[in-house]
């Protein structure tokens, strides 16, 4: 053995022999590693759903994204199911911590052992709040750039006129408007209704989210007008009264109108004046109808028409028929009068198959003063007496003296005293 040993050739044999055994033990750790190195992968899936466990009944948490991307390292075939299937769960558990701010790691459950897992964001800085409710007045609102020149924005408003929103206390105590914005085109001439979706908004109208409205929309109705202003009027008396009567004033209920067309000629009208033609005026009527016109250049005026009521003077020697004086059995018993209104008018005496209408007055009622004693006044019923024309022989337009009859021994005058008919 120990010649063996002292032979060089024995130990160069040896040394190659072993440095042939380390060779090949070297390069069947590295195939071993190689082949363990091709059945491992690494896939990155995106946009994995977070879930959030806490009471969201009374809570709110801000801070949590709604995904996060999940990076799996591990056996190719264990990636690969994991990254079809995606029966994992990502999530993060508040259900044990306080009001405040936390700094919580992202879990993961229901995934491989044999998978390396990694999430990104792996931390989040969270904030848990109390859930706060609150109702709030819409704001309806339409940019007034899209109306039509000439025309104005009378009102609007939303339908329900207020929401409910729930979110973070910290988010609700900054809302300052809560808006529902209508969009048309350019041009707008007339009311619309739309419906419009609620927005909240800081006090710099920056838009909050983490809220929950109800309802999410509501309907806006804006109404658009054509521009319009209230101008004051004034009475002008045109015409002349009846004989015995006089118009001390003429006065009416409606102190403006409303005149509607282009501003640049509504805005210069200061005063709408009224022509009233006072020749109508009776003992008994004294309210006259005047029909408005719109003024030149301008489209509408509102109402359309007003009633004008006349404080008159009756000259009562002038009215009073000149035959006066009656049978009295007491000469110093006063002189009375009383006044019967809307009597229907006879037409008598047309030749058959004509037939009248009324010209004036237009709806064929005449007032009638009846004068004398208290005592014979006072006995006259309206079915005792007629008021009438006679139209006999007549055909065409006339104007007819107004007769009465049944009257007794009063005397009486009628307003008015003649009747215009068209007989044909």
């Amino acid at each position: 053995m120990d010649k063996m040993m002292d032979n060089p050739w024995f130990l160069r044999i040896t040394a190659l022999l072993l440095a042939f055994l380390m060779f090949f033990s070297v390069k069947a750790e590295e195939e071993n590693n190689n082949s363990a190195a091709s059945n491992t992968m690494t896939e990155i899936i995106e946009d994995v759903p977070l879930e959030v466990y806490y009471d969201d009944t009374s809570l709110m948490v801000s801070g949590v994204p709604a995904t996060v991307d999940v990076q799996i390292t591990g056996p190719t075939r264990e990636v690969q199911t994991t990254q079809q299937i995606k029966d994992f769960t990502v999530f993060v558990d508040l259900r044990n911590l306080p009001l405040g701010e936390h700094r919580i790691r992202v879990q993961t459950e229901n995934i491989s052992q044999e998978l390396g897992v990694r999430i990104d964001p792996t931390f989040l800085d969270v904030l848990i709040e109390e859930r706060v409710t609150q109702e709030f007045k819409i704001d309806a609102e339409l940019n007034e750039r899209l109306i039509a020149e000439n025309y104005v924005l009378k009102s609007i408003t939303a339908d329900p006129n207020t929401v409910t929103v729930s979110g973070p206390k910290s988010v609700i105590d900054s809302i300052s408007f809560v808006k529902a914005t209508v969009t048309e085109e350019p041009g707008l001439d007339s009311s619309v209704t739309r419906e419009a979706r609620v927005r909240v908004l800081a006090n710099d109208l920056t838009k909050l989210d983490n809220v929950t409205i109800e309802p999410e929309v509501v309907e806006v109705e804006a109404v658009i007008e054509e521009y319009s202003r209230e101008v004051p009027i004034s009475l002008t008396q045109t015409g002349t009264a009846r004989e015995g009567i006089t118009v001390d004033e003429i006065e009416t209920d409606v102190d403006t109108v409303k005149i509607s067309g282009p501003r640049n000629i509504v805005d210069t009208i200061e005063e709408y004046e009224v022509e009233v033609n006072i020749s109508g005026v009776t003992l008994t009527d004294t309210a006259i109808e005047v029909d408005l016109a719109a003024p030149e250049g301008t489209s509408a005026v509102e109402p359309g028409s007003i009633i004008v009521d006349a404080e008159i003077s009756v000259d009562e020697t002038v009215l009073m028929p000149e035959d006066i004086n009656f049978n009295s059995a007491n000469p110093d018993e006063a002189l009375h009068q009383q006044i019967f209104e809307n009597l229907p008018l006879e037409i008598r005496g047309l030749d058959d198959g004509n037939k009248a209408d009324f010209l004036d007055p237009e709806d064929g009622l005449v007032s009638l003063i009846a004068y004398g004693t208290e005592e014979l006044l006072d006995s006259l019923k309206l079915e005792d007496f007629v008021v009438y024309v006679d139209a006999a022989e007549k055909k065409g337009q006339h104007k007819l003296e107004v007769g009465a009859e049944g009257l007794k021994k009063a005397k009486w005058l009628t307003f008015p005293s003649t009747a215009t008919i068209h007989i044909q």
